[in-house]
């Protein structure tokens, strides 16, 4: 087996770092990392996607209008990455 097939293990904290992942990962990523903080009890989270052209910015926004469980989300203040992440409020 090769170790890159092996399954990421991450920490559910609220804050989903996808500088680490495939950009390609980040459609089925971004729902279930929601639903895992939705089942220990967070509401707000942060996702960093980096500032860049905004492709990934744009995919990441895209998958959280079409979540159901997703109340709102927004570009981050100053305080917390700005247009390199977004907020989450999940319902």
């Amino acid at each position: 087996m090769d170790p890159f097939d092996k399954p990421v293990e991450i920490k559910i904290d609220g804050v989903l770092d996808l500088h680490t992942f495939h950009p390609k990962d980040v459609k089925t990523l971004v729902p279930a990392y929601l639903q895992e903080c939705r089942k220990v009890g967070i509401t707000n989270v942060r996702i960093i996607h980096g500032k860049g052209k905004g492709i990934l910015r744009r995919s990441v926004h895209s998958i959280l209008a079409r979540c159901p469980f997703v109340d709102y989300y927004k570009i981050a203040g100053t305080d917390a990455g700005h247009w390199g992440a977004t907020l989450v409020r999940l319902k």
